[in-house]
């Protein structure tokens, strides 16, 4: 919706100022304008692109549409969600954790928690991260090292995308102003015409270095910048996950891991200590 709201404003902005300079809309409306520098833009993606980063790329767009996944209510649930494992696996042993981790999506635990549970990048980490402690295949001090590991993983596939699609903001004016050169080649073709019609083509063609610039500075460039806001608050969760489970595998009691989690969490979406205690309790009270 954010994006939505921005690029409506963008737009309105430059309609509203070109109109205020006595401008008609109808000046600007030039299909085959777009087509080329959309269709060039798209086909130097594809270029150099492999086929994940595109996938990728596709959803980290639509993502960027829908918002980010990770936001107070997401963290209120990873954090009720990791105080009843941990909780279980102290009553109960480690291997407790392993019909839960083994199958997330049958698990008693997990289910009570849907937005965790529906999101399996999230179910995939933290499952992963405790199959070293369940198994005993790790030693608390080698966890913090796995962890980096695969959260660097996770930030390179992140970066991927959104280098691409800046590569091609950054080509978008270039592109806008060979749809402009393709204008002028067309124009002295009618050279010897109307004086009127020579300045339609020539407005024409200048419509395709605006559309290239303003898609790029106004568009698709601080679209790449969201991406990347949303790739840090992934980023961020997952490292919440991963404080947690060294916590308590170095001992820590389940309040106290998860509190320090707590501390290291933006502050949009930090819950309070006291909001905290409460999620403590409904988790007590949903067991």
């Amino acid at each position: 919706m954010i994006v939505i709201v921005g690029s409506l404003v963008v737009m309105g902005a430059v309609l509203v100022g070109f109109m205020g300079s006595g401008g008609q809309v109808g000046a600007l409306i030039h299909p085959f304008e777009l087509v080329t520098i959309g269709g060039a833009a798209l086909g130097a993606m594809i270029i150099m692109s492999p086929k994940k980063v595109l996938v990728d790329l596709s959803k980290g767009i639509v993502q960027s549409l829908k918002g980010s996944p990770y936001g107070k209510q997401a963290y209120a649930e990873l954090f009720k969600l990791m105080y009843d494992l941990l909780r279980a696996a102290r009553r109960e042993g480690l291997m407790i954790l392993e019909s839960h981790c083994s199958n997330p999506h049958e698990s008693s635990i997990f289910k009570k928690y849907p937005l965790i549970a529906n999101n399996h990048h999230v179910t995939e980490f933290i499952c992963g991260g405790l199959a070293p402690v369940i198994e005993g295949t790790a030693k608390p001090d080698q966890l913090p090292a796995l962890f980096d590991a695969e959260i660097k993983v996770i930030e390179e596939e992140h970066h991927a995308p959104i280098g691409v699609l800046g590569k091609t903001a950054d080509g978008l004016p270039g592109f806008g102003i060979v749809a402009a050169v393709l204008g002028i080649v067309i124009t002295m073709g009618a050279i010897d015409g109307p004086v009127e019609e020579i300045g339609h083509k020539v407005g024409a063609a200048l419509v395709g270095t605006f559309l290239g610039i303003l898609l790029s500075y106004g568009f698709i460039g601080p679209l790449v910048s969201r991406m990347e806001f949303l790739g840090q608050a992934e980023l961020g969760f997952f490292r919440t996950i991963a404080t947690i489970i060294v916590a308590f595998v170095n001992d820590v009691p389940p309040k106290i891991a998860i509190d320090q989690a707590r501390r290291g969490v933006g502050s949009e979406v930090r819950p309070t200590r006291l909001e905290l205690d409460q999620l403590f309790k409904d988790a007590e009270a949903s067991a």
